[in-house]
């Protein structure tokens, strides 16, 4: 009995450093004889709720009130704090069920769920209940396949079998330690956790996740935005070119399109030349703008304003890029633009204006100082110093200005406004016009330079520098002033526009692309993005 006690011990201490993974072990022991499946089931149970509670109340107990003393005279930030924790406290049940379902999500969600003062009653209640059921789960599957997992105990004994155990462990813990330093090197500081805009994006975008699943269930496909935009590949939800899409838009509409060319694979010398004669053929001079052909979010973005940058850019990354004219702007914006098929008119359903953040120099500070003294810019000063690594240590003379970053995308550390104030009629018919001259567009965002607000709301004096797809984002949602449930509730919608017009497009006898190609696609993403270079 007092064996059985420590051993029932041992796997709840274990599920403190991987849930499923001891819970599994004490379904194989159970299933072996050496633990009773009571004892498996109760060490399981606790340990895995325990843990449970022991993480909201680290948050809850040391978490909160440093965050509040690191928030004290920043009015704006607390206002945003307690706008998330009245959010958490009305939806926060979502995301604790749902990260019970999704890996390397609980940490995060229940740290945040004592953060944000979630009732303590109903977060136990939530996770007791989700702990129940999840441990049951899964010493039901081992029971079921307790014959194959026997066979593996027992080739080995059961001293070889535990100290495969302990080996494994140790690498489910070096790894989990990994995970917390890559999860608190990306939240920079605790503060983050209070401005929602800020929080990572598999964090933040959790609830929109499980309302796409439900999109999917009631439309019988999780591929059916691919539908969205058969002109496109994949719809625009992964792998499409950039550049395909602007010689369409440069066949159709020319004088709205910045110009711009492909740079293909190829050696270092091929590259170079590429570069030379297509500036020359397009008529571009330095500073230039080079990406990658298939990206998302910014990566790999930079200006050349010399030759020799250019050269080297292109030589550290060999993917195929491309070359587009400069637009100095200033102003930059994201018109979100859909029509269902069938209809002769199609509408904008947000404007995103895109800031530039800057610092200004006082004759003292380093660039490095100046970005850690800065309200905004400190929370994202991971990103920023990466990108300004060469002038950390200079100081700005007083007055000048330090433009922090060039791509304009929310993950790189552009400011986004909301600008529905912009949504005219004038620009709306310039949009749709040059939408419906594109075969087989329906859906996406327009990514527009241009010299003045007042232009753009007439319609007029802006260019293009890329359309993105079904994939693409309604980016408003990312401004700050909106609460947290606004924002979720336009990417809904968003989402909800998507999955209505690939329903429609499929009704008219379009079909989804294959899961597996996604998956191929986006694989294959992952691979080239690892090695870019850092966006400007």
């Amino acid at each position: 009995m007092i064996g059985e006690g420590l051993t029932g011990l041992s796997i709840a201490l274990f599920t403190l450093v991987s849930e499923d993974t001891a819970v599994v072990t004490a379904g194989v022991l159970a299933h072996t004889g050496h633990m009773a499946w009571p004892t498996a089931f109760l060490a399981s149970f606790l340990g895995v709720w325990i843990g449970d509670l022991g993480l909201y109340g680290l948050a809850r107990g040391f978490g909160r009130p440093l965050a509040e003393r690191l928030l004290r005279g920043r009015d704006e930030a607390a206002r945003r704090l307690q706008r998330s924790q009245e959010w958490f406290h009305r939806r926060g049940w979502f995301a604790l069920v749902l990260c019970r379902m999704v890996p390397g999500t609980r940490l995060p969600t229940y740290l945040a769920a004592g953060l944000l003062r979630m009732p303590f009653g109903r977060f136990a209640t939530i996770t007791g209940l989700l702990a129940l059921v999840w441990v049951s789960l899964l010493l039901s599957i081992v029971w079921k396949a307790g014959t194959a997992a026997a066979k593996l105990l027992e080739m080995g004994r059961l001293p070889t079998a535990l100290a495969a155990g302990t080996i494994v462990l140790l690498a489910i813990l070096y790894w989990k330690r990994n995970a917390v330093a890559r999860c608190l090197s990306r939240s920079q500081t605790l503060a983050r956790w209070g401005q929602w805009e800020f929080w990572p994006v598999w964090l933040f975008y959790l609830p929109v996740l499980g309302w796409v699943l439900l999109l999917a269930l009631r439309h019988r496909s999780l591929t059916l935005p691919t539908c969205a935009n058969p002109g496109m590949f994949t719809g625009g939800i992964i792998g499409e070119s950039k550049m395909a899409t602007l010689l369409d838009l440069e066949r159709t509409s020319p004088e709205w399109v910045a110009r711009g060319f492909l740079i293909q694979q190829g050696t270092p010398e091929a590259r170079k030349t590429a570069l030379i004669d297509g500036m020359e053929d397009h008529r571009l001079e330095f500073p230039v703008v080079l990406k990658p052909d298939v990206g998302q979010r910014g990566s790999g973005f930079r200006i050349a304003r010399t030759a020799r940058q250019a050269e080297d850019y292109l030589a550290a990354n060999p993917e195929p890029m491309v070359a587009q004219e400069y637009l100095p702007g200033p102003e930059e914006a994201g018109i979100f633009y859909y029509r269902f098929p069938g209809e002769t008119r199609g509408q904008i359903f947000a404007i995103t204006l895109k800031i530039f953040p800057v610092l200004r120099g006082d004759g003292v500070s380093s660039v490095e100082d100046l970005v850690r003294a800065d309200p905004r810019a400190r929370l994202l000063a991971g990103v920023y110093l990466r990108r300004l690594d060469a002038q950390r240590d200079r100081v700005p003379a007083p007055g000048e200005t330090v433009r922090i970053v060039e791509a304009g995308n929310h993950a790189q550390g552009c400011i986004f406004r909301d600008g529905t104030e912009f949504i005219t009629p004038e620009l709306t018919e310039t949009i749709d016009a040059i939408s419906r001259r594109l075969d087989g567009f329906f859906i996406g965002r327009y990514d527009v330079r241009y010299a003045a607000q007042a232009d753009l709301a007439r319609g007029r004096n802006f260019k293009i520098l890329e359309l993105n797809g079904a994939a693409s984002e309604a980016t408003n949602a990312y401004d700050a002033s909106h609460s947290l449930g606004r924002a979720y509730a336009i990417l809904c919608e968003q989402w909800r526009l998507v999955f209505a017009v690939g329903r429609t497009n499929r009704q008219r006898g379009h079909r989804p692309t294959p899961a597996m190609t996604l998956g191929r696609e986006w694989l294959s993403y992952r691979r080239r993005s690892r090695h870019r270079s850092i966006a400007d």
